[in-house]
């Protein structure tokens, strides 16, 4: 991958005419802009901070096909996000695991109920089904669930969703599209849209926020897949547009496992706010969550509520034997989630459609509203299908229903340290030097080689990006990623030819970052 300097000025030399330029590297826009080269297009990716910075990184780690949206009636979006789950664990095995779950049963009618609604999911899910739903014994649980509350215990319905780590599919994403001869570029913010005399969009205007140099890059379609911010770009073309997203906060905690030692994920299916609430095992820790509150404005960095903490807590602590408490949280992140505004504004965010919908304005801007994870290949697949058919384009055959991402290996160890690399694994391991037992944290197993890794071959330019995205530090133990910080900062100013002004901000920005995902006890 040749060096952002290098690249841009390359870029800005050639003034090349693009055929889609995708605002936005979240989820969403990694999916349409390698939908977009997969078909043959000349296709930029941009985005303003890093890669998955916002809601993309901060999911509760499954693919899944959507039990609670089954219980809401939303048959298609079931079986939309089936079949895409079953094509991710396809595509990316390296990344994306069969992971098992079982909901525990209290009573008899929960039981029937549970057995049938999990049936009626296998079923929508068809070939693309990970395995048979089951009713166990409560001994079976036991075995299966060590930690778990036993007053009044029957059983479970045990049944299989998929499980991932959201934004190394992310990094991996990137690296497929500029393999497939696309471009992406993180740090790289959209200030304004072009139009010609039509008033048709023609290009963009962005401004690189290291250097804050502008670049203009003609194309010949925008689309703007940002998430949270559609609003934003909306409102820049065409100032007055009316609100197209409504925003939810959904909120996790990440505890140690032995608050519960299984390997098996736990899904509560009723709690006091309506939604379900997840117990997922995720890189030798135990992920808690979420919620769904509606918040007013949407930001980079949403921070948790103490209603939201709470909530989980005691959620969770009416399962589990060992209580967590405010002490216990490694660490708690938020995210946000981007609904499509519903015509009947008084519904609840639990309630919105995850679906996704495709607006087209008539300056051609074309926007992506709501979606989710599981389903981002068929999001680029419908939006590069919409391009062709509004400007008239021949149609050219998706290709990623069947592509390979990068890191794609079907020999996978999980409990490797450095698992999701796939196939990048070998030859991290090679450049480590036989230094293997050197660890820049052994708690969390990141090791030094990484650091130069994610900068030469995964676009890091700081320290945030190593300790939040490249490596899941900041989300699986916030306090131990504050203290390896300095570290991170010197060995990355070398591979990035900055000064020590540069690791002092750095350091700084991180810790005072870090202080949202670390609880104190009130």
């Amino acid at each position: 991958m040749a060096a952002r300097k290098e690249l841009l000025q390359r870029l800005t030399a050639q003034n090349d005419l693009w055929d889609i330029v995708v605002i936005g590297g979240g989820a969403t826009g990694l999916g349409i802009a390698l939908d977009s080269v997969s078909r043959g297009y000349k296709t930029l990716l941009l985005e303003q901070s890093d890669f998955a910075k916002g809601t993309s990184s901060r999911s509760t780690k499954l693919v899944h096909g959507g039990v609670r949206y089954l219980a809401q009636g939303d048959v298609k979006l079931v079986r939309e996000a089936s079949i895409e789950r079953g094509l991710l664990y396809r595509n990316a095995p390296h990344i994306v695991k069969n992971q098992a779950f079982v909901i525990p049963v209290y009573n008899q009618l929960d039981k029937w109920k549970y057995i049938v609604g999990m049936k009626m999911y296998d079923w929508i899910s068809g070939k693309f089904s990970l395995g048979s739903s089951v009713f166990i014994s409560r001994r079976k649980i036991l075995e299966k669930m060590p930690g778990i509350n036993t007053h009044g215990l029957l059983g479970g319905v045990l049944y299989h969703d998929g499980q991932f780590d959201d934004t190394r599919l992310a990094i991996n994403l990137v690296q497929t599209i500029w393999e497939k001869g696309g471009f992406a570029l993180n740090y790289m913010k959209v200030s304004g849209l072009l139009k010609d005399d039509q008033q048709h969009l023609n290009g963009v205007k962005a401004v690189d926020t290291e250097t804050g140099n502008e670049i203009v890059f003609k194309t010949k379609a925008v689309v703007n897949a940002t998430g949270v911010f559609v609003d934003e770009i909306l409102q820049m073309d065409k100032p007055g547009s009316a609100k197209r997203i409504c925003v939810s906060q959904g909120v996790h905690l990440v505890l140690d496992r032995s608050f519960y030692p299984s390997d098996n994920a736990m899904m509560i299916p009723k709690t006091s706010d309506g939604r379900v609430l997840f117990a997922v095992p995720w890189h030798h820790k135990v992920i808690l969550g979420t919620t769904d509150t509606p918040v007013k404005t949407a930001s980079l960095e949403p921070v948790a509520l103490e209603k939201e903490i709470d909530f989980i807590l005691e959620t969770a602590s009416a399962y589990l034997t060992k209580k967590p408490e405010r002490k216990d949280v490694l660490s708690v992140f938020a995210g946000l989630r981007p609904l499509a505004t519903p015509k009947d504004g008084s519904q609840k965010t639990k309630e919105i459609s995850r679906s996704h919908k495709i607006i087209v304005s008539p300056s051609h801007l074309f926007t992506m509203l709501g979606g989710k994870w599981t389903t981002y290949r068929k999001m680029g697949e419908d939006l590069v299908n919409m391009i062709e058919h509004t400007l008239n384009w021949p149609h050219q055959k998706p290709g990623t229903a069947a592509l390979h991402i990068h890191g794609y290996s079907e020999t996978n160890n999980w409990s490797d340290p450095f698992y999701f690399y796939g196939s990048d694994a070998p030859l991290l391991k090679q450049q480590m030097n036989g230094s293997a037992g050197v660890w820049l944290s052994e708690a969390l197993q990141i090791h030094r080689t990484q650091i130069t890794w994610a900068v030469q071959h995964e676009m890091a330019r700081t320290v945030e990006d190593f300790l939040s995205r490249r490596t899941r530090a900041l989300l699986l133990d916030a306090t131990e990623s504050v203290r390896i910080a300095p570290e991170v900062a010197r060995i990355m100013a070398e591979e990035l030819k900055q000064d020590k002004h540069w690791i002092d901000k750095q350091v700084e920005d991180y810790t005072q970052l870090a202080r949202h995902y670390i609880l104190t006890n009130n």
